[in-house]
C-alpha cells in the first residue's frame, strides 16, 4: 500500500513541475490501467487532454486503453470527439472506421467515412472508402464515391481508375461515358496522351478499332507534338495488330517530318534535329530526296570561325559522303562532296583530320593511291598536325613503304620535336625492322632535345629498349646519365629494380649500392617525401632479399613522423591563423644539425656541471666533519684534564 501511496506521489510530483510534458502523463495513466484502475487512468487522460487537446499521440493512446478493456462505447465516445477536434488527423478515421467495421457496424462505418469525405481528404482516403464499399458488394455506392471523387481530385488517373472499375465490373457503355466525360472535363487546353492511350486501349479491348484508330487520330492532332511520345508508339503497335501497316507508317511519317520541318525553320543549326531528319528521309530510300535533304542540311554553315561549333556540322558532310559511296554507290559525287568539304574548311583557323584522311583512303579504295597521297601531302602543309602526321604514317606502314615512314616521321620530327610520342613510335619502327643502331640513335638524338613533353617515358622506352637487347651495361649508363638531370624517387627506385632483375652475380649488392646512393642524394636536395618512399621500397626490399643486420641497418634510418605549426599568410600578407602540418626528422640528420647538436652540447656541459656540484659539495661535507672531529677530541682532553685537576684540590 506504501508502495502505491509513493508512485502515485512520484506522478503527481512530476506533473505538478512540468505538467506540458504529455509523456509523463501518458506514464501515469498506464500504470493506472496496469493496476486495474481503469477509471482512474481515464481520469488522468482527461486531465491530459485539459493541457493538450491536440496532441495526436495522447488521444491514440487514451482510445486504444478503452479497446483493450471492451470499453465500446468510449472508445467510440472518444472517436467522436477526436475527429471533431481533429478533422485532419488520418489517423483518427482510419483507426475510427476500422473500429467499426470490426464490430460489425458498417452503417456505422459508413456514416463516419461520409463524415470523412465531407472534409475533401487526400486520394488515399477515397479509396480505403471505395475498398470499403466493395468488400460489401456496394456497386452503386461505389459509383457515387467515384463521382465525388473525381472532382475533389480530378487527376487523369482518377478519372481512368473510375472508367476500369466500371469495366471491370461489366459497365461497358458507363465505362465509355466516364472517359468521355474526362476528355470534356480536361479539354483542349489540358489534354493528356495517358488519358487517350487509356480510352483507346479500352475500345481496343472492346474489338472496336475503328473507335480506337479515331481517338488516337484526334488526341495527335490536339495535342503538342513534343508530348506525344507514348501516343504515337501506342498508335503504332495498334496499327500493327490491327490497321494497315503501310497506312500508318505513312501517316506516323508525315507527322515526323513535319515535327522536323518546324524545328530546323525555327534553328536552321540544330544540326541533331537535321540528323533526325535525315535518318527518317534515309529510311524512305528515295535518293533524290535524300540528296536534296543533304543539301538543304549542309547549306547551314556555323555563323563563326570556332571549331565547337563546326562539330557536329562536319558530320553531315562525313554522312553525306558515305551516303554517295555506299548507298546511291556513285563514286564522282562522293570524290565531290570530299572536295567540297575540304573546301569549305576554313583551314587557317582549323581543321578536321578526320575529313583529310577519309578522303585520302577513299581514293586508296577507288586505286587513286596518288591522289590520296597528293591530298595528304598538301593537307600537311596547309595545316600540319599530329593526327594527320599519324594517319598519313600508319597508311603508308599498312603499304610497308617504310622509306616513306622514315622520311614522314622526319618531317614530323621537324614540325614537333618535343613529342616524346613521335620519337618512340620511330624508334620502335625502326626496331621491328631490325635496323637497331638507327633505333638507338633516334633514341639518343630524342633524349637530348631541349624540350620534350614527357621526357620520363621517353628515357623509360629507351631502357626498355637496351634491356630488351640484354644490353646491360648499356642501360645502366643511361640511367646513370638520367640521374644526372633528375634525383627524382622513382628513378632511383627503377634503377634499383633494374640491378636486382638484371645483374647475373651480387645483384643484392648492387640493388642496396643504389638505395644508398638514392639516400644520400635525396638527404642532400633535402627531399622529405621522397626519401620516405625510397626508405620504404628499401626497407620492403629488405624485407625480402636481405639478412637481420641489413633489415635493422633500414629500420634504423626510418624517420619518426611529427607534427608542427606554421602562419598562414594571406595574399596580401596578413596572418590568417595557423595550420598544422607534418614533417618526418631522420635520426641520419639529428646527428648533422647544428640546433641538435649545440642542445646536446648544452645538456653535456649542465650534466657535468652538476656533477662538479655535486663533488664540491660531497668535499666541503668532508672537510666539516673532519674540522668537527677534531675539535671534538680537543674538547674531550681539556676537561679530562680539568676533572684530574679538580680531584687533586680536592685530596
Amino acid at each position: 500500500m506504501n508502495l502505491l501511496i509513493t508512485n502515485i506521489k512520484n506522478f503527481e510530483d512530476s506533473l505538478r513541475k512540468n505538467r506540458t510534458v504529455i509523456s509523463n502523463w501518458i506514464k501515469y495513466a498506464q500504470w493506472e490501467e496496469s493496476q486495474k484502475e481503469v477509471p482512474r487512468a481515464r481520469s488522468i487522460y482527461e486531465r491530459a487532454l485539459d493541457v493538450d487537446h491536440r496532441n495526436i499521440t495522447l488521444w491514440l493512446r487514451y482510445t486504444e486503453m478503452e479497446m483493450r478493456n471492451r470499453q465500446v462505447n468510449h472508445a467510440r465516445n472518444l472517436w467522436d470527439r477526436a475527429v471533431t477536434i481533429l478533422p485532419r488527423a488520418n489517423q483518427f478515421w482510419y483507426k475510427y472506421t476500422y473500429m467499426e467495421e470490426m464490430l460489425g457496424n458498417i452503417a456505422g462505418a459508413r456514416q463516419v467515412f461520409d463524415r470523412w469525405m465531407d472534409w475533401e481528404p487526400d486520394e488515399q482516403a477515397w479509396l480505403t472508402y471505395i475498398k470499403f464499399e466493395l468488400r460489401y458488394k456496394e456497386i452503386d455506392r461505389t459509383r457515387g464515391i467515384y463521382e465525388k471523387f473525381v472532382y475533389v481530385h480530378p487527376g487523369v488517373r482518377n478519372w481512368i481508375k473510375f472508367a476500369r472499375f466500371e469495366e471491370q465490373h461489366g459497365f461497358i457503355s458507363g465505362a465509355r461515358r466516364v472517359f468521355e466525360r474526362a476528355v470534356e472535363f480536361f479539354g483542349e487546353e489540358s489534354m493528356d496522351e495517358k488519358l487517350f492511350i487509356a480510352f483507346a486501349k479500352f475500345e481496343e479491348g472492346q474489338r472496336e478499332h475503328d473507335r480506337a484508330r479515331v481517338i488516337y487520330k484526334y488526341a495527335l492532332d490536339h495535342i503538342p507534338k513534343d508530348q506525344t511520345q507514348e501516343l504515337y508508339k501506342a498508335y503504332i503497335i495498334h496499327e500493327k495488330k490491327y490497321g494497315d501497316r503501310t497506312g500508318i507508317e505513312d501517316v506516323i511519317v508525315s507527322k515526323r517530318k513535319f515535327q522536323y520541318e518546324e524545328e530546323v525553320k525555327v534553328n536552321p543549326n540544330n544540326y541533331d534535329a537535321w540528323f533526325d531528319y535525315l535518318r527518317l528521309v534515309e529510311s524512305e530510300g528515295n535518293l533524290e530526296v535524300i540528296r536534296e535533304m543533304y543539301e538543304r542540311a549542309i547549306a547551314n554553315v556555323p555563323p563563326t570561325k570556332e571549331k565547337p561549333f563546326w562539330r557536329r556540322y562536319i558530320y553531315l558532310w562525313i554522312n553525306y559522303a558515305l551516303f554517295e559511296e555506299l548507298e546511291a554507290d556513285n563514286v564522282e559525287r562522293t570524290r565531290q562532296v570530299y572536295r567540297a568539304c575540304l573546301e569549305l574548311l576554313p583551314h587557317k583557323h582549323f581543321t578536321f583530320t578526320k575529313i583529310w584522311l577519309l578522303y585520302a583512303n577513299f581514293e586508296i579504295r577507288n586505286k587513286n593511291l596518288t591522289v590520296a597521297r597528293k591530298s595528304l601531302g598538301m593537307a600537311l602543309g596547309i595545316c600540319p598536325k599530329d593526327k594527320l602526321f599519324r594517319g598519313y604514317i600508319d597508311l603508308e606502314i599498312q603499304l610497308r613503304e617504310f622509306d616513306r615512314c622514315r622520311i614522314l616521321y622526319q618531317k614530323f620530327l621537324e614540325f614537333g620535336s618535343e613529342n616524346c610520342v613521335t620519337w618512340m613510335r620511330f624508334a620502335e619502327l625502326e626496331t621491328l625492322l631490325g635496323d637497331i643502331d638507327r633505333a638507338r640513335a633516334i633514341y639518343e638524338l630524342a633524349v637530348n632535345q631541349p624540350r620534350l613533353d614527357m621526357p620520363e617515358l621517353l628515357w623509360k622506352a629507351y631502357i626498355d629498349f637496351e634491356v630488351g637487347l640484354s644490353e646491360t651495361q648499356k642501360a645502366r649508363e643511361l640511367y646513370e646519365r638520367l640521374l644526372e638531370r633528375t634525383l627524382h624517387v622513382k628513378v632511383w627506385m627503377s634503377y634499383a629494380q633494374f640491378e636486382m632483375l638484371t645483374a647475373e652475380e651480387g645483384n643484392v649488392v648492387l640493388a642496396r649500392r643504389v638505395y644508398e646512393r638514392a639516400n644520400q642524394s635525396l638527404r642532400g636536395a633535402n627531399e622529405k617525401e621522397e626519401r620516405v618512399l625510397l626508405l620504404e621500397a628499401w626497407r620492403d626490399f629488405e624485407t625480402q632479399n636481405g639478412d637481420d643486420e641489413s633489415l635493422e641497418n633500414v629500420m634504423r634510418r626510418m624517420p619518426r613522423r611529427v607534427r608542427k605549426r606554421q602562419k598562414v599568410q594571406a595574399d596580401d600578407g596578413s596572418e590568417e591563423g595557423w595550420e598544422e602540418f607534418f614533417d618526418y626528422i631522420f635520426p641520419e640528420d639529428e646527428a648533422t644539425k647544428p640546433n641538435l647538436k649545440l642542445l646536446e652540447m648544452a645538456k653535456a656541459w649542465k650534466k657535468q656541471q652538476q656533477k662538479v656540484q655535486e663533488e664540491s659539495e660531497e668535499e666541503d661535507f668532508r672537510h666539516v666533519m673532519t674540522t668537527l672531529q677534531g675539535l671534538s677530541e680537543y674538547y674531550t682532553e681539556q676537561y679530562f684534564q680539568a676533572w684530574q685537576l679538580q680531584n687533586m684540590c680536592m685530596k
